[in-house]
């Protein structure tokens, strides 16, 4: 199944409630994201290895439409660019088979599951989906979302989840929890056909033009 790449509109309204992309309160089921600071003009995922986090945040999901920087980063940091986010968690499969993930960001980021690149979503670029599909073996899997803000104006970060015979639903660590016990955690063994993403174009498109009340007009180009 080859990766498709579709731009998305700013849809968010002055006056919906803002999604966040994280609360300093620690959820031990949920995703853990580091907070990094970036030099200005990075425009593509940088290597955390090599650089310090300045704070912690916690989610169940990845749940941040399309929206205008302006609204800000609530329980992130008081920056509207040059920063990233590294998301790690796990996640239990009581079903197995194949998959399918849908990632959306403005800018940058990537989805690995269990180690393994998904979907290849990185550098700047307005709102993007990169949808991939991946064949899951019942049991605890590992996942990771690196996104990065670049420069203004626009902004976005969703991952979504489909399952066999599944509608597309916002991705959840609520949903996918492991039992309660965990004498009965086990990872899965490696799927025999896995079904990844064979197209990691690294292709900007073309901008989108931000709404009526961007400061700056539209998003800069590369």
């Amino acid at each position: 199944m080859r990766a498709l790449l579709i731009l998305l509109p700013l849809v968010i309204s002055a006056q919906d409630p803002v999604p966040i992309f994280g609360t300093t309160v620690v959820i031990p089921s949920g995703l853990k994201g580091d907070l990094y600071f970036l030099p200005p003009q990075t425009m593509s995922l940088p290597d955390f290895s090599k650089l310090q986090p300045q704070g912690t945040i916690y989610t169940t999901a990845l749940n941040v439409p399309p929206q205008h920087f302006a609204f800000g980063f609530p329980g992130v940091t008081d920056r509207v660019e040059w920063f990233a986010i590294n998301y790690t968690g796990r996640f239990w499969i009581e079903k197995p088979g194949i998959y399918r993930f849908r990632l959306i960001s403005d800018d940058g980021s990537r989805l690995y599951i269990d180690g393994q690149l998904i979907a290849d979503n990185d550098l700047h670029h307005p709102a993007t989906a990169r949808v991939a599909s991946l064949r899951l073996a019942g049991g605890l899997h590992t996942i990771r979302v690196p996104w990065f803000q670049g420069p203004r104006d626009g902004v976005a970060l969703t991952l979504e989840i489909a399952g066999p015979g599944e509608q597309p639903r916002i991705f959840s660590t609520d949903e996918f929890k492991p039992p309660a016990d965990p004498e009965k955690w086990h990872y899965a063994a490696p799927p025999l056909d896995a079904i990844t993403d064979p197209d990691r174009s690294r292709e900007v498109p073309e901008t989108i033009p931000a709404p009526n009340d961007s400061k700056s007009g539209k998003k800069r180009k590369r």
